[in-house]
């Protein structure tokens, strides 16, 4: 154990940051301070990541050689205050799609890379989900949902939840197997399907077509392959059927 800052950092948590940064390896040094930030808890009263403290943190292990952070980027560092995401006229409702899936074409999802295109999903989410927009940190990917020309929703995928009971029973790991694994959790923290699309099965197909295609694209873009995919269902405001569709695709 080591006291940072005023804070107790145990040794399974020391386990945890180490393990964080090999596993997280392409991410920009904020990007990877903001991470372990979430996995640690560690927040400002306010509520923001305890950025400043956490990189002290992290610079005093590399410089003990506990761990090898990424070089340091251009620019100002530490985090910068988010823009207000304000609707504007790409987003705005389209008249009401009604039909099969055949009535609609082939439906693909496309990796939102391009900085129109991230915030173009971000807002989407912001707009019309109903939890609206957290801008993710640490390993993530954002999916545009289309058909031919259309747009019909958008997925945002992230790190799992950090500690969740009924998960690590399913899992069977211990306290110390999870610090070291939780990276290979991955969380389906949003799904979209806009109010004015209503075609019968898409929302299981959309689903489908992810989880078949996560594994390749998250590797691709961080150089690891995921082993299970995590989400959470409101049972008040759906009933996620199209989760249930998918149990045997689980990613594994």
């Amino acid at each position: 154990m080591i006291i940072h800052c005023g804070r107790k950092i145990s040794s399974k948590e020391l386990m945890q940051i180490c393990e964080t940064v090999k596993t997280f390896s392409r991410l920009s040094r904020n990007e990877l301070v903001h991470t372990v930030c979430e996995h640690l808890g560690w927040y400002t009263a306010s509520g923001r990541n305890k950025f400043e403290a956490c990189l002290k943190l992290l610079q005093r292990l590399e410089a003990e050689d506990f761990i090898q952070l990424p070089e340091k980027g251009k620019g100002k560092r530490g985090p910068k205050n988010p823009k207000e995401l304000i609707p504007t006229d790409r987003t705005r409702p389209q008249k009401e799609l009604d039909g099969k899936l055949s009535d609609i074409g082939p439906v693909f999802l496309r990796i939102a890379q391009t900085k129109d295109e991230v915030s173009l999903v971000n807002e989407y989410l912001h707009r019309y989900h109903y939890l609206g927009y957290k801008k993710p940190f640490g390993c993530h990917l954002r999916y545009l949902i289309k058909a031919q020309d259309l747009i019909l929703g958008c997925m945002l995928f992230g790190g799992a939840a950090k500690a969740l009971k009924q998960r690590d029973q399913w899992i069977g790991w211990n306290a110390e197997e999870r610090l070291r694994n939780l990276g290979f959790v991955i969380n389906n923290g949003r799904f979209l399907i806009f109010p004015w699309v209503n075609v019968r099965h898409l929302a299981s197909h959309i689903l489908g077509k992810a989880v078949r295609g996560l594994l390749q694209d998250w590797e691709a873009r961080w150089g690891y392959r995921p082993a299970l995919l995590e989400t959470f269902v409101d049972p008040q405001r759906f009933e996620g059927t199209c989760y249930r569709l998918q149990i045997s695709d689980t990613l594994a």
